[in-house]
Formats: structure tokens, C-alpha cells, sequence
């Protein structure tokens, strides 16, 4: 029997050499968080894993306490002062390699958190809008702990736990994580419908999340016989289901959900939705079995090679490489499949082009053979089939206008010296 207790209770039981499994994206428990912020000592010596994101996860495990730790995967704010301290690991793992480390190390996690809905007549929680990684870690995990927040939707998934499964629970009503793109502009909604005349109808689309994504999917109104089958999922794609363009029933299989508290509600009674952990949403040999599944990813730059930066900014990590490199995997090997990066041409303020000749300080999230297509404002470089000269040439005619003499120069400074 699972023996109810107060947050407090549980951030209390911590003792320093524990590892806590605390969940990112949609399924964090930002009750657990805050009750950790009115005990921080209890963070001292413990250390707390999982895949929290920037820019949408806020929460600073390493700053609880100076002797707190962090094992985590993807470049936070947060995580900066606790690498060059030691306190912190990064480990430079896809979301696959992620979901596996965890599963490889869940024995060793002395307390996992999950934040769920209440429980149904037969006892089963939901994980809401969040089912990435807790596959991976709740079976084998020393403690388990059931965050049980009413503000949880009820949603259809591969993955679901008894109440009196865990080994406690705390009943706490919080705000989930709540994720805003923030607006289009004329140009973004003219860069997303160049992206759009590559989706045909009844492709499988993939995406990621942001602005340029989202005014994509607001560009597909008009396609019909659309399924998605993505890692995450926006309240953007709420304007496709309403405009007729999602296919059916159970057309949107996605590992997790963000949005505002409205969009949360409607996961609960749209039965398009089906959420599934990584093991599933990232497995190349799924994605490869889906006609025509349609990638559609974004960078930071795109060399004259066509590799792709995904993740760093002048040598400096911002992220990491997340699904992309089985996305784009899973796209090269399904029946009419393509894999599409778009971004823009420079950057905000237009002093640096963003098609770039050769990576100084970048790192490599694609190598040059995985791109398709790469889209800016200024056209689409169709890049498969091409020989060397003919990519480099697709991507300095996308370039900015201001750029495309120098990066010219460039490429036949490489060419001489290869």
C-alpha cells in the first residue's frame, strides 16, 4: 500500500549520497522543487538527474546548495558554475543514449519523482502530458514517489501507474510547466511556408518547438491526411487539428506535450493524442517503418558542407543534440521520407550569416550527409543528390544577399586546399 505523505516529508528523507530522479519538460514536480527551495540542506551531497530543457525548465538543482549535484544531458544556465567546479556531469547523449543511460543506472537511484493526475476508479495514474523518460527509471528505482497534482490531464498513453504502486505519494494542486513560443512576425510566416511546400499530404511530420516551428504548422491548415509522431508536441498543433489537417483519431503520438493551462485541459478530452517514452517517439527502426515521415528540425548554422550546428553559439553549448540525430536517421530510411533544416538566413541583427563556409568553434549535431533540405527565408537548398559543388552552391544562394560574395570566396578557398 502506497503511504500518503506531505512534500515537506519527502524532501526531509533526503540524505547527502542519494541520486534523485527529478523529471524536465511538462512532467516536472514544481511542487517538489519549491519545497526543496524551503529545506535547501537536504540538497546537500544529493544528486539529482533527468533532462531538463532551457528556456523551459527554470529550476536550479546546483543552486540549491553549494554541495548540491547534477548529473545531467542537456546545457542549462544553471549548469555553467557546477562544470567548471566539478559538481556537475554533462554527458553528450542523444535522447536515445539518454533513455538508455538512465535505464542502465535506474538501480542506482535511490528516489524517483512523477508527477501524475489522480488516480482512476481502478487506481491508475496518469502521467499527463509527460511520458519521455519515466519508463526508463520507475521499475528498478530504490524509492518511488508519486507526485499526485489535479492539475494533471488524463491522457492516452503507452505508460500508466497504480497509486498503490509507489512507495508514497503527496497530493500537492501546481501549475505545470508552462512553454510560449511568442509570436510570428511577416518574415518568419514567410520562411514557415517555404518549409510547408515540402510537406505533401498524409506525410508524418516531426518538429521541434519555437517560433519558426510553430508558424509552420500554421502553414500546413490547408494540407489534409497529416499524422505527427514527434518527441514534443506544441499547442500549435491544436490550430491543425481544428482546421481539419490532422488525419484522425490517434494521429499525434508524441513523447510530450507543452503549452499553457488551457492546452493541458484539452489533452484530456482529444483523443488525437497517444504519448509514448523515447524508447518508442525515437526508435529509428519505428520511424523508418512510417511512409513518408517528414523531419523538420532547426539549427544554429549549416556549413557549405551541409553539417549542421544545432546546439552552440561562437563555441559556447547552448543545448544539446536531442532527437534530431534519430529523426533525421529515421527520415532517411522511410518510403518518401525527408529531413528538413530551416533557419534563418543571418542572425537578429544581420552582422552574422548563419550559412556559414566551414565550422571554426561549432559542434557537429549532423554530419554533412544527413540534411535533405536546408530552408532560410531567402529559398530551399534541395541538397540529396548533389555533388559537393552543387550543395555549396544551394546553400550560398539561401544565404543572406549580403553574405553570398564572401561565402563564395570561401568555398573555392576550400575546394583548393581539399
Amino acid at each position: 500500500m502506497s503511504r500518503k505523505l506531505d512534500v515537506s516529508a519527502v524532501v526531509a528523507g533526503l540524505a547527502p549520497g542519494m541520486t534523485v530522479f527529478v523529471p524536465g519538460l511538462s512532467g516536472e514536480s514544481l511542487a517538489f522543487h519549491e519545497a526543496l527551495q524551503a529545506a535547501p540542506d537536504k540538497a546537500a551531497g544529493v544528486t539529482f538527474t533527468g533532462l531538463h530543457f532551457p528556456g523551459i525548465n527554470r529550476s536550479d538543482y546546483l543552486g540549491l546548495h553549494p554541495d548540491a549535484r547534477q548529473r545531467a544531458y542537456v546545457m542549462t544556465p544553471g549548469l555553467r558554475a557546477g562544470l567548471v567546479d566539478g559538481r556537475a556531469e554533462l554527458l553528450t547523449l542523444d535522447y536515445p543514449g539518454i533513455y538508455r543511460d538512465l535505464a542502465a543506472r535506474a538501480g542506482e537511484v535511490d528516489l524517483a519523482i512523477a508527477q501524475v493526475s489522480p488516480p482512476d476508479r481502478e487506481g491508475r495514474c496518469s502521467f499527463g502530458p509527460s511520458s519521455d523518460f519515466h519508463p526508463a527509471i520507475w521499475a528498478r528505482a530504490r524509492r518511488r514517489v508519486l507526485h499526485v497534482n489535479p492539475q494533471v490531464p488524463r491522457t492516452r498513453g503507452a505508460f500508466s501507474v497504480r497509486l498503490d504502486g509507489a512507495d508514497a505519494y503527496f497530493e500537492a494542486a501546481s501549475p505545470l510547466v508552462q512553454y510560449d513560443a511568442g509570436g510570428s512576425s511577416p518574415a518568419i510566416a514567410q520562411h514557415a511556408a517555404r518549409v510547408a511546400s515540402l510537406v505533401r499530404d498524409g506525410d508524418t511530420l516531426e518538429f521541434g518547438v519555437g517560433k519558426l516551428p510553430g508558424a509552420i504548422l500554421a502553414a500546413l491548415v490547408h494540407h489534409r491526411g497529416l499524422r505527427i509522431w514527434s518527441g514534443m508536441v506544441t499547442d500549435a498543433v491544436s490550430t491543425l487539428l481544428d482546421a481539419g489537417a490532422i488525419a484522425a483519431r490517434g494521429a499525434i503520438d508524441a513523447g510530450v506535450a507543452l503549452g499553457d493551462a488551457a492546452y493541458y485541459a484539452r489533452l484530456e478530452r482529444d483523443d488525437s493524442y497517444y504519448f509514448r517514452p523515447v524508447s518508442q517517439t525515437h526508435d529509428v527502426r519505428r520511424l523508418a517503418a512510417l511512409n513518408q515521415f517528414c523531419a523538420i528540425n532547426s539549427a544554429v548554422e549549416v556549413d557549405l558542407f551541409g553539417q549542421v550546428n544545432a546546439d552552440s553559439l561562437n563555441g559556447r553549448l547552448m543545448a544539446g543534440v536531442g532527437g534530431l540525430p534519430a529523426f533525421v536517421a529515421g527520415a532517411q530510411l522511410s518510403n518518401e521520407g525527408r529531413s528538413i533544416v530551416a533557419l534563418p538566413a543571418a542572425t537578429d541583427d544581420g552582422r552574422h550569416s548563419r550559412i556559414v563556409a566551414r565550422f571554426n568553434n561549432g559542434l557537429v549535431a549532423l554530419p554533412r550527409h544527413a540534411a535533405d533540405y536546408v530552408v532560410t527565408e531567402h529559398g530551399i537548398a534541395e541538397l540529396r543528390g548533389r555533388d559537393l559543388r552543387g550543395r555549396a552552391e544551394a546553400l550560398i544562394a539561401v544565404a543572406a544577399p549580403a553574405f553570398r560574395t564572401q561565402l563564395a570566396a570561401d568555398w573555392d578557398a576550400i575546394l583548393r586546399k581539399l
